[in-house]
């Protein structure tokens, strides 16, 4: 059992880390530095203006001088990085005067938190890092104390807002004795970051290259948008009672030259953490929409869903801009289904509110995806203007062996059918799942037992040949009607694309 980290002993240890000379040494080096270069000195006073913490320039420059005392008299010491779940929304959301008084708030916490002489410093935007002049079992307790601290909300200007922490951890020697240390701890932070957040990690080889390979990953999808690697597949979605065809989801796969094709899975949420989304989530509209209205011209009038990430849901001109893509490519405005993850639709904000509104005075139908069927989740559904609820796949994958899953699901259809909403169950893969979820009161499916993504071409093939080769057909759907279009039957050779209901 670890002894109790308290606030009188993290005082304590930072006095001691001060008793080394870390301040007399840092206001030698700053003059230093000034003499060697006086234009650097004058744009950094060593402070940041934000928060009153040492800046990263002066936090370095303590933890160089407290990494070589530490390593003159033997010791162990730590470094902890630390990251702030959650800023890039309350930006969004309410500004950035906002989020600005936030990051002050944290760091007063982070100051009261670990004692008035701790070396602490913000590293820039909404990170900070620390250096404890203890060993590792005392840097755990205390990256598990901060993070535990930013578990429950936090009230800035009297908004409730919900802000966690990553913090990596990196230990001398053991990770190195010299300033790559903070490197290590900014990985090994990322790394809970990926994971979701408000946590902590000790750097290990394995994060440092993983985030390696994450930068690069981001820096090459910065240019799949231009060097067309990006593509569009689709996956049909049936009619629960009939198996006939009511829709199509807009899946996006990047084709890289080495990797091949990548699943959003792997390459969004790294979009994602590096600001990449904007420009992939709104080729990924338009290409789905030109598609839509090349199908109608073609005689195919088949209605498409579009995952829309959160970030361009909220922003003010999303509604507008799916507006003027609707007329160029000469479409219904309910010939497109908008799907919005759980997470960011039931979010009580202004910003939420506004992008739902105005979403619902276009026309364009809205689905909830990803749908986990919580009280919270099943509570806020109230007042919002969608049309669809897509369930979570995990529930499915568990409603015939967990009792848990199978009442969550039939809480998912009692709120759908209260609210009058439309129900659809995804990642259907075997016969007794397809039966389950039409008697649980599903309206639609999909999943591989009934078709894998296909392309477009496949999906126009298909479609010319559906009357006359297939029992599904297409039906009119909740939107638009979704038709097949005259055309001749397609070439034995393009049967693989069919739907069919043996896997």
């Amino acid at each position: 059992m670890l002894p109790e980290l308290t606030a009188g002993s993290l005082t304590a240890i930072a006095g001691a880390v001060l008793a080394l000379g870390g301040a007399a040494a840092w206001a030698l080096r700053a003059r230093r530095a000034g003499a060697k270069a006086p234009a650097a000195a004058a744009q950094d006073t060593g402070q940041d203006s934000l928060t009153g913490l040492p800046s990263r320039v002066r936090f370095e420059l303590m933890l160089q001088d407290g990494l070589t005392a530490s390593e003159r008299t033997g010791s162990d010491s730590c470094v902890l990085y630390l990251g702030v779940d959650g800023m890039r929304l309350v930006n969004e959301r309410f500004g950035h005067p906002l989020g600005d008084r936030t990051l002050a708030t944290v760091a007063a916490r982070l100051r009261e938190l670990c004692g008035p002489a701790m070396p602490l410093g913000r590293i820039g935007g909404d990170e900070f890092a620390l250096w404890l002049n203890a060993p590792r079992d005392a840097g755990e307790k205390l990256a598990n104390r901060l993070a535990d601290a930013f578990a429950a909300p936090m009230t800035v200007d009297g908004r409730e807002l919900a802000i966690t922490l990553s913090v990596g951890l990196a230990v001398a020697p053991d990770h190195g004795g010299n300033l790559r240390l903070l490197n290590k701890a900014a990985a090994a932070m990322q790394s809970v970051k990926r994971s979701g957040g408000g946590s902590y990690a000790v750097f290990d080889p394995r994060i440092e290259a993983a985030h390696g390979e994450e930068a690069t990953i981001a820096r090459e999808l910065q240019q799949a948008v231009v060097k067309r690697q990006l593509e569009l597949f689709y996956q049909p979605r049936l009619d629960a009672a009939t198996l006939q065809v009511s829709a199509v989801e807009a899946l996006l796969r990047w084709r890289h030259p080495t990797l091949g094709l990548v699943s959003p899975a792997r390459f969004i949420p790294i979009a994602e953490r590096h600001g990449l989304i904007d420009s992939i989530g709104g080729w990924a509209l338009d290409a789905a929409l030109k598609q839509a209205g090349s199908w109608r011209a073609a005689g195919l009038k088949l209605r498409v869903a579009v995952n829309v990430s959160g970030r361009q849901f909220r922003q003010d001109d999303f509604a507008a801009k799916l507006e003027r893509a609707l007329k160029a490519h000469g479409l219904p405005a309910d010939a497109v289904v908008c799907e919005i993850a759980e997470d960011a639709a039931i979010e009580n904000t202004e910003a939420t509110r506004r992008a739902f509104d105005k979403l619902h005075q276009l026309g364009v139908g809205i689905a909830i995806d990803d749908f986990g069927a919580s009280a919270a989740a099943i509570a806020a559904l109230h007042g919002v203007p969608a049309q669809e609820l897509k369930l979570d796949r995990a529930l499915l994958a568990h409603i015939a062996r967990q009792p848990e899953a199978r009442l969550a699901f039939a809480n998912a259809v009692q709120a759908a059918r209260s609210l009058k909403l439309r129900l659809v169950a995804q990642g259907i893969e075997a016969e007794p799942q397809r039966a389950l979820a039409a008697q649980l009161g599903c309206d639609e499916l999909q999943g591989y037992l009934f078709a894998k993504p296909m392309s477009a071409r496949a999906v126009a093939i298909w479609a010319a040949d559906a009357a006359t080769t297939l029992a599904q057909t297409f039906k009119p759907s909740a939107f638009k009607d979704t038709l097949p279009m005259e055309g001749q039957r397609a070439p034995e050779g393009f049967a693989q694309t069919r739907i069919s209901l043996r896997r």
